[in-house]
């Protein structure tokens, strides 16, 4: 079985979020379970030079842009044992920055036509391609119109993959035919709520969609969760599920990791309360080894549940005895609010802003508690990687964290949990983590246990693959 993979970004090449990870890693895993997956993405001006460097040109081609043809230069990347083709063309991805460009509908209209126009020319006819959210979203759109029934093309199979229902890929109607080169006649694929959505049309067209999560594939059935694509969801939900993502296990390894102070394991935990006393030192809080440290690595936006933490943490500093740190950026109102709190609560309390992946793994390292109160999480990654490093999560039901965290109240889950979005369930939770984190012998349990949660890309890989199967079985 062959399968392209089409994303908009991977690491190692370049990265802003959640999809790099997996189009980095889920590939990994296929080739493993002898799936041939290569992955196609854009030459991005970010992507470093010593990546550049080994890279081989294959061929170039012309693509058609609308009315327009384009310059298309295709190289070949290795990474993790995986093929990598790297689209080239100055003029749309020679840019700072991955996203948020005037023409983004037009860039990613060029990625999504050259990959299905570059495969002869690299003589890589895939079973299935795999689109991932709305950037590859014309992939399945373009192959229903122009490619389906050409003889080289017929038979190939498409899934779309939502990792963010949020991002759809909105465009006036006057982009369809000069930008886009969509016929008319094709405008009701695209259309919904009066503009040209891709993501819609992506759901309409490809064989399967897929998103991140059980939990999200049933949440996005519901108007709360669904931006207002709820209605074309259900009408086609026969072609929805949800397979929740792994991590790289590889990567996050606190045996391993060098960006930790310190490397331990399940089975040796001496290293994790060095880990917890360096990054104290680091963030200037008080080098107590008893006091429970409660770590956030996220985004600072609404919607990670940061209101609820507004709202709950000056309670929370009075009535225990924590050390509370986060990491991340965001919205001017929440980085103003733990300013604020960290000099309300000097030793006691530290915010880092900014991007800073070694400091993001020694958080998780040394920290006893990892919260995440999110108002939604397709999926989330972090709670994954802070079971890794025996950081015990309190999360909100929604989403990946409700399919990967199961309450400990009944003595075999791996995390504290809480089902309303609100602020004074999410801290019954953590009370109740601080009430186990004080029964230590408990808490070594619940650690062992955390550490030893299977999350890893391997199963998802399976879930995957007997999709693809059952997609190619079902002509």
């Amino acid at each position: 079985m062959k399968v392209l993979y089409c994303t908009s970004e991977a690491r190692p090449f370049a990265a802003t979020g959640g999809l790099a990870d997996v189009a980095g890693s889920l590939p990994q895993a296929l080739r493993a379970r002898l799936i041939g997956c290569r992955v196609v993405m854009p030459l991005y001006e970010e992507i470093p030079q010593n990546l550049r460097d080994n890279m081989k040109f294959i061929t170039s081609l012309s693509v058609p842009v609308a009315w327009r043809r384009q310059y298309c230069g295709v190289f070949e990347a290795r990474s993790g044992g995986v093929i990598y083709y790297l689209i080239d063309n100055q003029y749309y991805f020679k840019r700072k920055g991955l996203y948020g460009h005037y023409d983004d509908a037009e860039r990613f209209a060029f990625l999504s036509r050259a990959a299905l126009e570059m495969l002869p020319y690299i003589d890589f006819r895939p079973d299935i391609i795999h689109c991932n959210d709305w950037q590859t979203a014309l992939v399945p759109i373009y192959y229903s119109i122009f490619y389906s029934n050409n003889d080289w093309y017929k038979g190939i199979k498409t899934i779309f993959t939502i990792h963010n229902i949020q991002y759809q890929g909105k465009y006036g109607k006057e982009l369809l035919e000069d930008v886009l080169g969509i016929p008319k006649s094709a405008m009701p694929v695209l259309e919904y709520d009066g503009c040209v959505n891709m993501m819609k049309g992506a759901i309409e067209t490809a064989n399967r969609v897929t998103t991140v999560s059980p939990t999200y594939a049933q949440e996005i059935l519901d108007p709360w969760f669904s931006h207002k694509m709820d209605g074309i969801l259900r009408d086609r939900s026969w072609k929805l599920s949800g397979i929740l993502n792994g991590i790289d296990v590889n990567s996050y390894n606190p045996e391993t990791d060098n960006d930790i102070y310190a490397h331990y394991s399940a089975e040796d935990m001496a290293g994790k309360a060095v880990n917890k006393r360096e990054l104290q030192k680091r963030l200037n809080l008080a080098e107590t080894p008893d006091v429970p440290l409660v770590g956030m690595v996220t985004r600072m936006v609404a919607h990670k549940g940061l209101d609820l933490v507004k709202e709950t943490l000056d309670q929370l500093m009075w009535e225990t005895n924590l050390q509370f740190v986060i990491l991340g950026s965001g919205d001017y109102e929440y980085e103003t609010f733990f300013r604020e709190m960290q000099n309300k609560y000097p030793s006691r309390l530290c915010a880092c802003f900014g991007f800073v992946p070694e400091l993001s793994r020694k958080i998780y390292a040394g920290s006893d508690i990892f919260l995440m109160p999110s108002k939604s999480e397709p999926c989330g990654l972090s709670q994954m990687i802070a079971l890794r490093y025996g950081s015990i999560p309190v999360v909100r039901a929604t989403g990946g964290l409700k399919d990967s965290i199961q309450d400990s109240g009944d003595g075999e889950g791996n995390g504290f949990t809480f089902q309303s979005y609100n602020g004074g369930d999410m801290l019954y939770a953590i009370h109740r983590a601080l009430e186990g984190y004080a029964q230590q012998d408990g808490w070594k349990i619940l650690v062992d246990r955390a550490m030893k949660s299977d999350n890893s890309w391997g199963r998802s890989a399976n879930e995957y693959i007997r999709l693809y199967r059952e997609l190619l079985k079902a002509d």
